[in-house]
């Protein structure tokens, strides 16, 4: 059983299964009936600024303007306990406080029907005695997720608005609270229902907990005010420097009997307040002597303090350099990190030196040692996001026109339910391999554990001999082992293709696109592909599969949400076998004039009878309206 704070027992969330049913969306078409598509909006999280401003740094950090209000929620006061199965105390619950629950403090086996006594258990009484309703979610492999999407991705599905508290990443894991059952249960109910952009499942796990460290132990707004002078006099303006090296120690707090501990998230988000609020532009932050010992709060620094540029964490708690992971958004060009004992885990300087160059690769000086420039590209602007797949390459329109016609005849044949017709598209010493992703660790839970025992993935296969015998050889073996694999539906509308190489006598290219599976325990599946076809000229303008590689894995959320969405012809009556030559031949020609994809240069032409003059012109009409949908022209 793993507990709550165990993650060595968690199983990895990308054993993928296949996507939700979802039926073909089934219409006219364009060419016959006006068109629309459904458009998606995402919510957007935004914070507040504080108040605050002045003629410098220094006279801002002076300002009375504004208090701080670091409050994240309440709690009730009633108490929960879990049931123990093996009847052993919760001796550690047991008026932890001195005293004030009277008796021996122990209520495990005793149902709270309300306040009465002096107290639940030796927790009543207090502002800390509230342990009923909270959570802890965790997501497995949450890290690598930007937390803008994960937590709008739950949203959309989740059946509950919820507040996540105290987001941090703990590990690979990331991990959030809520306050009460419901909500909770609402969350684990969306675990594996969204797919990340690998086709991996985003699993969600429940935990039941107290509540999280010092939530409700914010500084109070008199507290703030004495902290703000306090960062007054530790701040430099000709530097843009602000020391708060040992701050728990500072004279003028000590003597107020405030506290002010940065590894605690109340003291460092306030600290960060201020800074957001008085000194934005703040270059240099000294936090050493802090006793911190991770960097989740601190991370808040990175889009509220953008210019700075050299950090003191010296003489800290740190124990892994994976903390600094938080910071990454920082352009350090100084960092000093000595005194942690992150630093006696690396066999050698150089070693240490590439770990946290890894992380900040502007940095210049490290513990207060010149380093050698970096070496690297320098780009103004990263992009925010991955740029929008491009269409088809082909080298010519006489290769576009080859590939397309052999890809209509081979699929059409592929989804037809028997690939036997296939031997005529291999070579007699044709090559196959399958291949699924390295990171499936669970077959048996995933729909892809169909196609686990024949992955021929290097990554994971070591022995040699193995390679080898995954490897199918020669065109009979190739079909037998094709007519094995799942029945197959493909959205010929979702492909893309890429000629990789062309030759007299060698054609290379790649095709990804999306399928679905129409038989079997995995019925209605939603599959990603990308196939590579070597292959040689057969024929007049036939080809001939000399070696095949396909690689599966589960599609996105996305991918599903596009898929299918133009009516696709039935194997049976797929368009390229029952079309004459001519009208092979003005197919290919209208969808290179047009710049549509093939299924819907043929809807088009087919709604007019073949009248090339006046497909032309009904869709350039079509076109200048915007009745024709951005699917026809997916290539």
């Amino acid at each position: 059983m793993a507990t709550a704070d165990d993650s060595r027992y968690y199983s990895e969330h990308d054993d993928r299964v296949g996507g939700t049913k979802h039926r073909n969306r089934k219409g006219r078409g364009p060419f016959r009936a006006p068109m629309y598509s459904d458009q998606m909006s995402r919510p957007k999280h935004r914070g507040g600024h504080g108040g605050g401003g002045g003629p410098n740094p220094r006279s801002r950090l002076h300002d009375d303007d504004g208090d701080v209000t670091m409050s994240e929620g309440s709690q009730d006061s009633t108490s929960q306990r879990r049931f123990n199965p093996y009847g052993r105390s919760n001796r550690h619950d047991r008026n932890r406080k001195g005293g004030r629950g009277g008796g021996n403090g122990d209520n495990g086996g005793h149902r709270n029907h309300g306040p009465r006594g002096g107290g639940l258990g030796g927790f009543g009484g207090g502002g800390d005695g509230n342990r009923k309703n909270w959570f802890k979610m965790t997501i497995p492999y949450g890290k690598k997720y930007d937390k803008d999407w994960l937590l709008t991705s739950l949203q959309n599905v989740c059946s509950m608005p919820f507040h996540a508290v105290q987001y941090h990443t703990d590990g690979n894991k990331a991990q959030f609270y809520v306050e009460d059952s419901t909500t909770a249960n609402a969350l684990v109910k969306v675990s594996r229902k969204i797919t990340d952009k690998d086709g991996y499942k985003v699993t969600v796990i429940m935990n039941g907990c107290p509540p999280p460290t010092l939530i409700h132990s914010d500084l109070k707004p008199e507290d703030l005010e004495h902290l703000k002078q306090c960062m007054a006099k530790r701040f430099d303006g000709s530097q843009q420097a602000l020391d708060l090296n040992n701050i728990r120690v500072d004279p003028d707090l000590v003597s107020q009997n405030i506290e002010v501990t940065l590894n605690r998230r109340n003291s460092m988000l306030g600290a960060i307040k201020i800074i957001e609020e008085n000194i934005p532009e703040l270059v240099c932050l000294n936090l050493s002597n802090n006793r911190l010992f991770r960097l989740d709060d601190l991370a808040e620094i990175v889009s509220k303090v953008p210019n700075l540029k050299i950090l003191n964490l010296s003489h800290n708690e740190l124990k892994t350099e994976r903390e600094l992971d938080k910071l990454k958004g920082l352009k350090l060009v100084d960092l000093s990190l000595e005194g942690n004992p992150m630093c006696n885990h690396f066999k050698d300087q150089v070693d240490y030196v590439s770990a946290i160059r890894e992380r900040f690769p502007k940095l210049l000086k490290l513990d207060g040692h010149d380093l050698p420039p970096p070496i690297g590209f320098d780009l103004e602007v990263a992009p925010a996001t991955l740029p929008p797949c491009k269409p088809s390459y082909f080298s010519s329109d006489e290769i576009k026109s080859i590939i397309l016609c052999f890809l209509q005849q081979y699929y059409s044949i592929y989804d037809s339910g028997d690939r036997q017709p296939l031997l005529d598209a291999y070579h007699d010493g044709a090559t196959f391999s399958l291949s699924i992703p390295f990171s499936l660790q669970n077959p048996a839970k995933s729909s892809l554990g169909e196609y686990q025992k024949d992955s021929r993935n290097i990554k994971r296969l070591k022995d040699p001999s193995m390679r080898f015998r995954l490897l199918k050889h020669t065109r009979l073996n190739v079909v037998a082992f094709l007519n094995e694999l799942p029945k197959t539906q493909h959205d010929i509308a979702s492909f893309n293709v890429d000629v990789n190489t062309y030759t007299a006598i060698l054609l290379a290219f790649t095709v990804t696109g999306v399928f679905k599976e129409v038989e079997g325990k995995s019925r209605d599946s939603y599959r990603s592909f990308s196939r590579v076809f070597i292959a040689v000229p057969a024929g007049n303008t036939g080809l001939c599969i000399v070696n095949d590689e396909l690689f599966v894995r589960n599609a996105t959320t996305e991918e599903i949400r596009r898929a299918f969405v133009a009516p696709a012809p039935t194997p049976s009556s797929s368009p390229v076998p029952t079309l004459s030559a001519p009208q092979q031949e003005m197919l290919a020609a209208f969808s290179l004039k047009s710049g549509m994809n093939l299924e819907w240069s043929q809807k088009c032409l087919q709604d007019n009878d073949w009248d090339f003059e006046r497909a032309g012109q009904i869709f350039t009409g079509l076109k200048a309206q915007g009745k024709i949908p951005d699917v026809a022209f997916v290539k």
